[in-house]
């Protein structure tokens, strides 16, 4: 038997790694000795905000029957990685599923997790964006995934600034 998610449970799983990214960013910010990083880490979060809006704002959307429909994967390739994904409850945000900042971190180790949380989004939007119907806001998913792109190059400038 597979595993299957409805349309608004996977906006609630993408919706919550968005608020934990942006609380990430801001944790990040609020322990970053270094202007330049502090200030990127609060674009950042603000960028994040930005995507849970546009995930709300979708699911708001979804018509009654949209709501209910189920992804078909035959392979269970798409489920499984979902329900990893929910049952970490969204990796961006963490240094990893289980742990949080502890506020000792140097710039460069937040930026590093911050990458790696990052290239985990982008990994999760890939899945997302196939199995979101075109009139459900496919073409959103595919701008957030630009977006997370543009946050991985941002972030590899400013750890190449710190070095």
């Amino acid at each position: 038997m597979g595993i299957t998610f409805n349309a608004s449970e996977i906006f609630e799983i993408a919706e919550e790694i968005e608020r934990n990214g942006a609380k990430f960013y801001r944790r990040a910010a609020e322990n970053s000795p270094d202007k330049g990083t502090k200030q990127m880490l609060l674009n950042m979060a603000a960028m994040e905000d930005g995507h849970l809006k546009i995930f709300e704002e979708m699911k708001k959307q979804l018509s009654g029957k949209e709501k209910e429909w189920a992804i078909f994967d035959p392979d269970n390739q798409s489920a499984l990685y979902l329900q990893a994904m929910a049952d970490a409850r969204g990796y961006e945000g963490k240094i990893n599923p289980g742990k949080e900042l502890t506020g000792n971190e140097t710039a460069k180790e937040i930026i590093e997790i911050a990458l790696n949380s990052e290239k985990e989004s982008v990994l999760f939007y890939f899945g997302l964006k196939d199995m979101v119907p075109v009139r459900a806001g496919r073409d959103k998913v595919e701008t957030i995934i630009r977006e997370e792109l543009s946050h991985i190059t941002t972030l590899l400038k400013q750890l190449k600034s710190l070095t």
